[in-house]
């Protein structure tokens, strides 16, 4: 009979458009026979605009009895109905607090066709934000640039040294393997046109110029693109997930200076080196090209090679080398101090740092094409 008596009970009265329900007994996970939920939910067809819940003399309690709260709380949202809970013991007032201080995290919507104007609005919305960032960016990043050549930029010289080092020895292997394929592409591609005409000693012409203006400096940009620009988008980008960029603000440091002008100057100073390095490399394989198969003498070849070139194409290589260091830190820097706090933002800032870079390779690149033609250098 005492057991009966410990048993978890509800009872309720209404008082005009009040609901008062009362509770009573143990309310455990083992008791054999909980009040449901649907015994109050029966009660609320009725003009109800409020419900408090008491305390008529609750014993023992554990998840149970909360859960059950949880489920009149959702309920009464559901019905757009006030919950009083104050007469309830303080444990149970500050758990239902707790679990509804934050709302669950509602799922998408299902996606809904826009019309076309809807659509080039967001779109024109979206390039406004894009635009805003980009020159954002690159405004921090001249001041903190011009607080570099002053001396007043806080940074470590020993990162500043190992990205050098990363961007620099550690891509060799990949850029003598695609800069040596290229230099022997473009002489079978050129020499099985000029052998035609009896010409084929222009292949080291061919090789050359085209590797020193055009195929060295994009090739190795393409190249770091896809090995630099991706890791430095993925480093940041890990860098606000772990709040390691809010970190560095409030010890007053900026990321900029600290983050950002180390990785752009290991770029600005190594994409033109790798360049020299692959102008030689893809000219080496022209000439293995050249020497083993259209019966040229490495002689001819180089002596070919030194009176079609001047100082002109090495220049305009440099030149373009270093817009695309410029570029190729941007888009990761850029990408990476924007990305969004998880790790599927993580991924997606790195395809758009290495997709941006690219886009942005060959359209500088062919401008300044362009620009050298037009003033003949």
């Amino acid at each position: 009979m005492q057991a009966d008596d410990r048993s978890p009970r509800l009872s309720h009265r209404r008082e005009g458009e009040r609901l008062l329900v009362g509770l009573a007994g143990d309310w455990l996970l083992s008791a054999p026979a909980r009040p449901r939920i649907d015994a109050v939910a029966a009660l609320l067809d009725a003009p109800v605009r409020i419900v408090t819940v008491r305390d008529e003399g609750i014993g023992r309690w554990d998840s149970s009895l909360a859960l059950w709260l949880q489920q009149l709380y959702d309920l009464c949202q559901t019905r757009g109905l006030e919950l009083h809970i104050d007469q309830l013991p303080e444990g149970l007032r500050r758990l239902l607090q707790l679990a509804t201080a934050v709302p669950p995290a509602r799922t998408a919507p299902p996606h809904q066709e826009r019309g076309w104007l809807a659509q080039l609005g967001q779109a024109a919305l979206q390039i406004l934000d894009e635009t805003y960032a980009f020159v954002h960016f690159i405004g921090e990043t001249t001041l903190a640039a011009l607080r570099f050549v002053h001396g007043k930029a806080r940074y470590r010289p020993v990162d500043l040294w190992l990205l050098l080092q990363e961007c620099g020895p550690g891509a060799l292997p990949i850029v003598t393997l695609i800069a040596l394929l290229v230099g022997l592409i473009l002489a079978y591609v050129g020499a099985l046109q000029l052998q035609m005409f009896g010409a084929q000693i222009y292949v080291a012409s061919l090789v050359g110029i085209g590797t020193l203006r055009e195929m060295g400096a994009m090739m190795t940009a393409i190249i770091m693109a896809g090995r630099t620009g991706s890791a430095y988008a993925a480093q940041l980008g890990t860098m606000q997930v772990n709040e390691e960029v809010d970190a560095f603000r409030t010890l007053g440091l900026s990321p900029m200076e600290f983050l950002v002008i180390p990785r752009m100057l290991a770029l600005i100073v190594m994409v033109p080196l790798l360049t020299l390095y692959a102008d030689l490399v893809g000219m080496l394989g022209g000439a293995l090209a050249a020497v083993t198969v259209f019966d040229l003498t490495l002689l001819e070849y180089v002596t070919q090679t030194r009176a079609s070139l001047g100082l002109s194409d090495v220049i305009v290589g440099l030149v373009k080398a270093a817009v695309f260091g410029i570029l190729i830190a941007t888009a990761g820097c850029l990408q990476g101090i924007r990305c969004q706090r998880s790790a599927q933002a993580v991924g997606e800032a790195s395809t758009t740092a290495v997709v941006t870079a690219i886009v942005a390779i060959v359209v500088a690149d062919s401008l300044l094409t362009i620009l050298f033609t037009r003033l003949g250098i």
